[in-house]
This record gives C-alpha cells, structure tokens and sequence, in this order.
C-alpha cells in the first residue's frame, strides 16, 4: 500500500499534463534483465515490425481455444497485413506435457507463418517468477484464485517485457478471441490519426485485456506496474488504476475489432461467457448511401454518370484513363456516422478496369466547405479493387461528411467504379 500510494503521489492534482509524469515514472522502468526465456518456436525478425501482438496462454480444463484464436487472426489480416506484423505467444503454463501438444499443433496447422517469421512461441520459466504463495485475502477471492491471477499479472509481465523491441507497437489479445478481417489496416490507420495527440492505451475491444494497444516503448513502465502490485488484484483491474495515473479517460473505439469466444475460464470452475456489444458481426444488411454529392477530378467518360458511383442499383461509372492524385469524392448533405464502407471497382465479371493503386479517406469538416473536407483521415487500401472496411470512431468522434477515393499510382487503363456503399447509424 506504501508503493500504492507512492505512485499516486507523483501526479500533482493541479496538473493536466499526464503524459509529463507518464515519462518521469519511464526513467526507472528499462526492461527486465533477469528473465530468462525460452524460445520454443519460431525467432524474432530481424527488422522491426509495425506491431506485435501478444497472446498469452494456459492449459484449460476443458479444452484451449488457442489454435482458433491464431486460425482467426491470421486469417482475418491480407498477406500485405502480415508483413506488418508479429504474433508472439506465451506457453506460460508449467506443465511440460501440454507445452508440447501445443508446439507441436502449431508447429504444424501454422508452418508457413513461422517460417516467414511472422510467429513466435516463448516459455518462461517458473524460477524466473515472483512467490506464488502466502497471499492475503482480497476481493473475497479463494487463496486458490488469488494465486492463479497473481501468476497471469506475471505471465501478462513477462510477455510484454520480451516484445519491447520487436515492433513500435504492442497489441494485448487473449487466446480466446476472433478477430474482424482487415483489423490491422483499421489499428494502423487509427494509430495514424492519433500520431500527435498523447496516449498510453487505445482499446480496441471493452472485455478485459482484449484489443489494448500500446507504444513499445511504454511497455516497461507497465510491466513494472504489474509485477510491483502483482498480488493486489487482477490485471484489468491494474490496467484501470493505471490509466487513473497516466491517462485518465480510457480512449475506446467502436465497433469492437475482437470479441471473446470462449466459455470457460483457464482457471478451473470459472465459467466466463462475456461478449462485447460493440462487436458486429458480419450481417450488416443493405447499404444506406445517404443524399450527398459527387465531385471528381477524373476525366468522366462520354455518357457515363457520375452519381452511378454511389447508386445502390447496377449501374456504374467509366473513366477511360486516370492520374496518381485523382480524386472521386462523396460528400454527403448532412454529416453522419459512418460504421462501414465498401467500395467496388472493376468489372463483376471479369478482373479488368480494377483501380489497383488507391486508398479510401475519411473527410470531417469544421469550416463549412461545400464541396470537400479539412481534415482527412485513411481509411484503408484497395486490395485487387476492392474495399470493405468497418470504420473505427472514438466516443467523442466527430461524424463524416466526405467519403474519398484517391489514386495513388497511374493505371494502365480506364476505371470503372461500380459501387461506393455507406452503412449509416
């Protein structure tokens, strides 16, 4: 309780700036030097990544949804996806004989993600750990319970100490979840229109330690949070003391990216059936596209209709050629929340007059412009034409007015644009 309040003293209540104290409790909090860990699969990359994503695992008694979890992960993320990022998972259970089941599962159900380096399995051993014994009583939790999630605030600990160097980023997962296709895309481009406003987490989902996100660079301060109250409570419950001392209001976006799964706990008798109400699944229903205006700078092609880029039946828009920087732009009469895009170009029947090099930007307006948007936002890239992205929006976000498609490379011949979809709130 002394170290408790200690923390809690070296915020001034007089100041606002809780970054400033976030980086004067970084100076004493470099990485853990002592732990020794074993590498059971796979091996860092050699450069470094954009994000790592951390799952933390034990043995359940009945039944681990691990192999569900990785199957969902990857294949919710493009192969250009997978090259920005890195999944490590920490085997943190003693029992060597479920390690190797679990080795040799992923071993083979996920040979060619280990061989690109893009997945890695570690171990640490039980000596490296804090006593695991003579707690005191808290939260009217069994001895058995307190001792069980005083281990995974360490398992928590020592799989975010081992992925501090590895990438800018660092996702926490558990190994019970699924993930939304294109999730990565969706972080990055958060994360982009995030760069210069101060953060410490941004969550991805509202279940426990689920979807948090966090610089690299911040993890040992928090790694060393976790391990000092280890014994005091659980670690979403840390996670939320934390952001009293560095960050206050917790940053959310929604829709959830991740939802759990799963129906039993890792600890024995614990039945947990928790999902997110924020997670949508993938029945969207029909597309609202709501009154707006198109402008563009394409050359428009004889007889062919702008506005057919935004109608919701077949028809479509024809440009015979188009120029890196060109720009179809939806702006819609009266500004709205926008939950998902979809954007369709190229033939549906054959793969041709695809806009391969482009992007989807989001536009908010505070100056009342007509016909654009200050403040842009990415969105995501087309992949083979195509987009369908669910849009990530803070509580406090603003709504959309524009919706731009944007050119970024000379294609070889003309576009044809057959849909741009909003789904509306």
């Amino acid at each position: 309780m002394v170290a408790w309040q200690r923390a809690r003293m070296q915020i001034n209540p007089s100041r606002t700036n809780h970054l400033e104290n976030f980086k004067e409790m970084q100076k004493n909090s470099g990485p853990l030097k002592n732990v020794n860990y074993c590498v059971l699969i796979g091996a860092p990359p050699v450069e470094k990544k954009l994000l790592t994503i951390g799952i933390p695992s034990v043995q359940r008694p009945r039944g681990s949804y691990l192999l569900d979890t990785l199957q969902s992960l990857f294949f919710a993320s493009s192969s250009s996806e997978q090259k920005h990022f890195i999944v490590l998972v920490h085997l943190a259970d003693p029992d060597s004989t479920w390690r190797g089941q679990m080795i040799s599962n992923i071993s083979t159900l996920f040979k060619p993600y280990i061989q690109a380096n893009q997945l890695v399995v570690i171990n640490t051993p039980l000596k490296s750990y804090l006593p695991l014994k003579d707690f005191e009583k808290n939260f009217n939790d069994t001895p058995a319970y307190v001792a069980f999630r005083s281990k995974q605030n360490m398992d928590y600990a020592f799989l975010m100490n081992f992925a501090t160097n590895h990438s800018d980023y660092f996702l926490m997962i558990e190994d019970d979840v699924k993930c939304v296709p294109g999730f990565v895309t969706q972080i990055a481009a958060t994360v982009s229109a995030w760069e210069k406003k101060p953060w410490v987490t941004l969550e991805f989902s509202q279940l426990g330690f689920i979807g948090k996100l966090f610089h690299t660079k911040d993890l040992p301060c928090f790694v060393h949070f976790l391990l000092l109250f280890y014994q005091e409570m659980p670690c979403y419950y840390l996670l939320t003391h934390f952001h009293e001392l560095m960050q206050q209001t917790p940053i959310q976006f929604f829709p959830s990216l991740f939802q759990h799964m799963g129906n039993y706990s890792s600890f024995e008798g614990k039945f947990n059936s928790l999902k997110d109400r924020e997670f949508e699944e993938d029945d969207f229903g029909s597309p609202s596209n709501p009154a707006a205006s198109i402008y563009t700078s394409l050359k428009v092609a004889n007889a062919s209709v702008l506005m057919n880029a935004y109608s919701l039946d077949k028809n479509f828009f024809y440009t015979k050629s188009a120029e890196a920087g060109s720009h179809l732009t939806v702006v819609l009469d009266t500004p709205a929340k926008v939950f998902r895009v979809q954007v369709l170009t190229g033939s549906d029947l054959k793969e041709e007059n695809q806009l391969k090099e482009g992007h989807i930007e989001l536009g908010y307006d505070s100056t009342n412009r007509i016909n654009d948007c200050d403040d842009y936002i990415l969105l995501g890239l087309l992949v083979n034409g195509v987009l369908n992205k669910q849009v990530l929006s803070n509580e406090s976000g603003k709504k959309v007015k524009c919706v731009r498609l944007l050119v970024t490379g000379t294609p070889p011949s003309g576009i044809i644009v057959r849909h741009i979809n909003l789904w509306v709130k």
